[in-house]
């Protein structure tokens, strides 16, 4: 059982204030933000999971941003690292040297990435999609390395995100970040996603056979390529389009054999899911599944410093150091001194905390185990269709009819109005939209910092509750 305590605001947030009343309002600013249609609250201060804006609200931080910080805000010795990296050295190009920090950092992420990653590299980004953009020539130039340059195209899954850059989003299959840009995208073949709240195979065993149905759709399409699929880039749990689904028994160890078997290099995207958030070092280690390629950013800093990273297996990194031993590609800032030191204080504080064990919502006693029991307990409110997730990575999604699982029409904006009056409670979610088809189907991701406290989860969902019933 939770435990619920009453946390009150060191200033009352205004009620009146929605959507609907902004509606048509022109919000520029210097700043080229990501609307011009709505206010954003100035952020001044963090500590642990709040963050206070100008006005003196304070706002629990039950997204951790979007699924970023794992260790809470305001950690000095993360600050102080990367203070203490800047004294000494600021900056080099990675041309010309290598730094102390760099090398032990990619020690340290390859010893947490486990066993399969022994003997294998570290490609220092500032981000998810940079980190993506990397993943994808490295998987291309792997394969030219060893002989086959035939190879080039990427696969990928339809209803997944990868990144906003062009390379990102020709592997993505979010309709709505996609759209405008896809005559500048070059694409490759999407194949369907498991999804088993609305599975399209019509499941009657809780998607117990399905997963190997989704596989054989990966094979097909490596058939189809003739020759030419060079890696496949998945989520092991979907992130913010979907919203914290989970693969069905059997799938992820399906595709692992299917690109082994094609000679595909199976590309793990743990942008969201790394780094400790699912109770795991990384979200493959649920299901015993070993990529040749991991991707990590977001969790990688907790968002203290740009930071990204491309961890890639023995077998890839011995491709091009036996081949023609310089890998093709490059970033100014990849592996930045100051970014890579907040890294490996973050990576220190999540060993230290325990925090893995944290968020490990199997077992008893952890902030994951208490965050799946309070999440849960919305299953009863009409609008909640689905609770889903896993560790500290959740997502509830809405629907207008349970029986029928219909979602709200996307006009309606429903995940927008629960945000808009978390927001005013004094709490910030993470609020999607088009998980049905892209268009329509709406839920939110939660995903707090694992230092979060038993008492603040049930307030936080004693909100979310609160702000699902006031929006229906």
């Amino acid at each position: 059982m939770v435990a619920v305590l009453t946390l009150s605001f060191i200033k009352p947030h205004n009620p009146t204030v929605t959507e609907s009343t902004l509606a048509g309002q022109d919000f520029r600013t210097p700043v080229l933000r990501r609307s011009f249609r709505k206010p954003y609250p100035v952020a001044v201060r963090g500590e642990g999971v709040y963050v206070w804006d100008a006005d003196g609200n304070r706002y629990l931080d039950f997204s951790g941003s979007a699924a970023v910080n794992f260790i809470g805000h305001g950690v000095r010795e993360v600050s102080d690292a990367m203070v203490e990296q800047a004294r000494q050295l600021e900056f080099v190009h990675t041309s010309q040297f290598t730094t102390p920090v760099a090398e032990e950092f990619a020690q340290e992420l390859l010893d947490f990435a486990g066993e399969h990653f022994r003997g294998g590299a570290v490609y220092f980004t500032c981000g998810g999609s940079e980190s993506v953009e990397t993943a994808l020539k490295l998987a291309r130039q792997y394969q030219v390395e060893i002989g086959q340059s035939e190879r080039h195209q990427i696969l990928s899954r339809n209803q997944s995100y990868h990144g906003s850059t062009l390379g990102a989003l020709s592997v993505s299959g979010n309709r709505k970040r996609r759209e405008i840009y896809l005559p500048m995208v070059r694409e490759f073949a999407h194949i369907g996603i498991p999804y088993c709240y609305r599975c399209a195979f019509d499941c009657t065993d809780d998607c117990h056979n399905c997963g190997q149905q989704y596989a054989a759709e990966l094979d097909s399409a490596i058939k189809a390529s003739n020759g030419a699929a060079a890696g496949f880039i998945f989520e092991p749990m979907s992130g913010a389009t979907l919203g914290a689904v989970t693969p069905p028994p059997g799938y992820l160890q399906g595709i692992a054999e299917i690109c082994r078997r094609h000679g595909v290099l199976l590309i793990a995207d743990e942008v969201m899911t790394g780094m400790g958030r699912t109770g795991r070092n990384f979200a493959v280690e649920h299901w015993e599944v070993a990529a040749d390629i991991l991707v990590a950013a977001k969790g990688l800093s907790s968002g203290y410093a740009p930071l990204g990273a491309v961890i890639a297996s023995k077998k890839v990194v011995d491709a091009i150091a036996n081949g023609s031993g310089a890998f093709l590609h490059g970033f100014t800032y990849n592996a930045h001194p100051v970014s890579v030191a907040a890294g490996r204080a973050v990576l220190r504080r999540v060993q230290s905390l325990n925090l893995v064990h944290a968020a490990d919502s199997n077992t008893e006693g952890t902030a994951g185990f208490a965050l799946k029991n309070a999440l849960e307990s919305l299953r009863d409110l009409d609008s909640v269709g689905d609770v889903r997730g896993l560790g500290m990575l959740w997502a509830v999604e809405f629907v207008s009819n349970k029986k029928t699982k219909a979602p709200f029409p996307p006009e309606k904006n429903f995940a927008g109005l629960v945000g808009q009056a978390c927001l005013r409670r004094g709490l910030l979610v993470y609020p999607m939209q088009g998980c049905v088809d892209g268009t329509t189907g709406d839920h939110l991701l939660i995903a707090p910092p694992a230092v979060i406290a038993d008492e603040q989860i049930g307030w936080a969902v004693q909100q979310l509750r609160a702000a699902v019933e006031e929006s229906a």
